[in-house]
């Protein structure tokens, strides 16, 4: 649909699929629809052909941008307020990709939505943002336009590599970045053998989409300048906490406090829910049962939202995670929903049924595994099955381990007993 470099004519609550690699004028095309109130749909562009229809047919885009030119032909000079927030996709747990839509915003909600992220993090026109996630995530994306909105600068040195990072900390002497705890533990090993660069010239490290092991914590919080790390809870539907690392150190494995503006509350069975202003509300777009189900009216009018995720709230408002939506697969920072793994492995013609999981990774935090029962009584090809994923999978959700095994185990219900497939850890 793109490869030209005539101007798209778009208008406000038209949908803008974004299929291409992360660069400035990426960041600008967001801001350039927001601004006149078109929604970007940012996709990895990993995304095999079988996917990407999945993914884009529910949501109707008005155009897709597959190139360079596309980009261009979707960006103009406007440069105002975002009138909303971009649409990213959650797989959600039942394996159909929802796009997180927050409607058009008036000036009022418009202007509350930039101050709210403009306040927490101190975005302003002397910041340099280094990007080291890619700009399809929801998280790096907010912090790089959150910058771009401030006057500073963002500082893109491609897909993450330590080696090219070391050397943009050193050229662009960065004040914030965002990264998932994966990334810290590579730079750090990384600098044990360099030595560590100057980095003196952060004021804000923020990480998330993932917990981060203390040992990492620690050393983190040792070679950045104090007071500068961060962690944060949220998800593609909305942000739940913001806690400095200096409160972890007193309260090991918190994600913090709920960020101004919202209000945290934890039902019997654990689950989360998160109340926040009128800007943050969503819908997933087109699935009003799934939007119902999301959210709820508390005592007192206020709505709040789940995505599910377990936890506990101490006296003083901090809250720890128990398990996020307990099959999640959170790989190299990346969520892995298993259901949408299997539905895809499934299909194929010597599969009978499949279950997949995540097992610790020394590198990856959690390794995606499938253990495979097959149509016959010899084990599975699994180079074939590989294969087949290769094609139909981006990178991040294929299994790197597989195993046949002669059935899966299962409770009296019939849900599959996740941990009792092969080397995964117990249930606490």
């Amino acid at each position: 649909m793109s490869g030209h470099h005539e101007q798209v004519e778009l208008r406000p609550g038209d949908r803008v699929a974004l299929l291409v690699p992360g660069s400035l004028a990426y960041v600008e095309a967001v801001w350039s629809l927001l601004a006149r109130g078109v929604f970007p749909i940012p996709l990895d562009p990993r995304l095999t052909e079988h996917e990407r229809r999945r993914i884009l047919e529910p949501l109707d885009p008005t155009f897709v941008v597959t190139d360079e030119a596309g980009l261009a032909a979707v960006t103009t000079t406007d440069r105002g307020v975002p009138r909303g927030r971009p649409m990213h996709c959650t797989s959600g747990t039942t394996g159909t990709p929802k796009g997180v839509f927050s409607g058009l915003l008036d000036d009022t909600d418009a202007a509350a939505l930039l101050a709210d992220e403009r306040d927490l993090w101190g975005f302003g026109p002397d910041d340099v943002n280094l990007v080291l996630s890619p700009l399809y995530h929801s998280a790096p994306l907010r912090f790089a336009l959150g910058t771009l909105l401030a006057g500073g600068r963002v500082v893109i040195p491609g897909p993450f590599d330590v080696e090219a990072v070391t050397a943009s900390i050193a050229e662009h002497r960065p004040t914030t970045m965002f990264c998932v705890p994966t990334h810290l533990q590579r730079l750090l090993a990384h600098w044990d053998e360099i030595g560590t660069p100057d980095l003196s010239s952060f004021r804000l490290v923020a990480h998330a989409g993932a917990p981060c092991p203390p040992d990492v914590k620690r050393r983190v919080v040792e070679v950045f300048p104090a007071g500068s790390t961060w962690e944060f809870y949220g998800s593609t539907e909305g942000q739940f906490t913001a806690c400095r690392s200096e409160e972890q150190a007193e309260r090991p494995g918190t994600v913090g406090r709920a960020r101004p503006g919202r209000t945290l509350h934890v039902d019997d069975d654990g689950t989360i829910w998160c109340a926040g202003p009128r800007f943050a509300e969503f819908t997933y777009y087109g699935a009003p049962d799934k939007t119902a189900a999301a959210w709820r009216t508390l005592p007192g009018g206020s709505r709040a939202f789940s995505v599910g995720d377990l936890g506990r709230l101490d006296d003083g408002g901090y809250l720890w995670l128990d398990g996020r939506r307990e099959d999640l697969v959170i790989s190299g920072g990346v969520n892995v929903y298993p259901t949408e793994v299997e539905q895809v492995l499934a299909e194929h013609p010597d599969v009978v049924e499949v279950a997949v999981y995540g097992v610790p990774d020394d590198d990856w935090g959690q390794r995606v595994c499938a253990a495979v029962v097959g149509t016959g009584p010899d084990p599975l090809d699994h180079e074939a099955l590989a294969a087949w994923a290769r094609e139909r999978l981006a990178p991040p959700k294929r299994p790197k381990t597989w195993t046949t095994v002669p059935a899966l185990p299962r409770t009296l219900t019939g849900k599959v007993l996740r941990d009792r497939l092969p080397g995964a850890p117990p249930r606490r």
